[in-house]
């Protein structure tokens, strides 16, 4: 273990995602245990700028680990994309007497870390905190398997109205780059047809795979569409196009919106984010930085941060051709 690193600073960045405080619980006990002070940050860069710390001992984190959203806040700062105020936010870090920063977030927090680890060579580690689970290196983000059981429950109830009404509903669920919400959360709801930004269907085939549901017998209809669709303008229109050329289906829209973002986490994103939370703290110790932590096969892995921020998460093809099987 490295004796350099005495000092920790952890925050959370950008878009919030059920899962966070769990990991802010896991990095300042992991401090605790390997005897490290650890320092929230409040408001992501922008507290890193304004010199706004606080200590936290184990006992600062109890009862948060089944709370969403985070307890040190988080924003987007304009000021730290300047020279400026990476300068000001590093001064705040030498007069704390900062080591390392345990950074959790998505790619803008992790493009942050990594300019701000070039032109200071200050040792950082990421956290993928994001619902969209878009972000290359794990299998998983924190915060994703949440959203998906958020999003499941409420077409769930959608589909009790849609079944009463013999209704369409289009549900549009969030997404803009990446399509894991809407692909998963379609299957696991038995939508009749999900869209999303990976896969253009194209307008004509959406009406004809509504037509071939009606002829079957079908007396309802669920399209789950992930905001980054390309095969309409939004949801709205692409609702509105489908009602003028197929006139017999009643239809609405729900846009399940921020509620993704919400509620206490699952147990999986209580246990990945307490994972880790261990391996940054630990990693930082053996010396590490600019990586991320990351799952895959159920093992805790780094990737370089611009790998990271660079490269694509796939969505898998096998899933795709079982939710064709299943909208039959």
């Amino acid at each position: 273990m490295s004796k350099n690193i005495k000092k920790i600073g952890v925050m959370t960045s950008g878009g919030d995602s059920p899962g966070m405080n769990a990991a802010i619980r896991a990095v300042v006990r992991a401090c605790a245990y390997h005897k490290i002070t650890c320092l929230g940050i409040y408001r992501g860069y922008q507290g890193l700028i304004e010199g706004d710390f606080e200590e936290m001992n184990a006992r600062s984190v109890h009862h948060i680990i089944n709370k969403g959203g985070t307890i040190l806040k988080s924003a987007r700062s304009q000021d730290f994309r300047t020279q400026e105020g990476r300068a000001k936010a590093y001064e705040n870090i030498k007069k704390a007497n900062i080591d390392a920063l345990v950074l959790i977030g998505g790619d803008g927090t992790f493009t942050g870390g990594m300019v701000f680890n070039e032109e200071y060579n200050f040792p950082v580690i990421g956290i993928p905190g994001t619902i969209d689970n878009d972000i290359f290196g794990t299998k998983f983000t924190l915060g994703y398997d949440t959203a998906l059981n958020t999003v499941v429950d409420a077409i769930d109830k959608i589909r009790d109205t849609a079944s009463s009404h013999n209704r369409l509903f289009f549900v549009e669920v969030m997404g803009r780059d990446a399509g894991h919400i809407a692909l998963n959360a379609g299957v696991g709801s038995g939508a009749e047809e999900i869209l999303i930004p990976e896969e253009n269907l194209g307008l004509a085939r959406l009406l004809e795979s509504l037509e071939r549901s009606r002829k079957s017998g079908k007396s309802s209809s669920i399209v789950v569409v992930a905001e980054g669709d390309k095969t309409g303008k939004n949801v709205f229109e692409l609702a509105e196009y489908v009602e003028k050329n197929l006139p017999y289906y009643d239809i609405r829209v729900s846009v399940l919106g921020h509620m993704q973002r919400g509620g206490s986490p699952s147990c999986y994103d209580r246990v990945l984010a307490s994972r880790m939370g261990v391996k940054a703290v630990e990693s930082l110790l053996e010396g590490k930085t600019n990586y991320m932590v990351g799952i895959q096969d159920d093992k805790m892995i780094l990737t370089p941060l611009d790998q990271a921020v660079k490269g694509k998460s796939e969505i898998d093809k096998e899933l795709l051709k079982v939710s064709d099987i299943m909208s039959i």
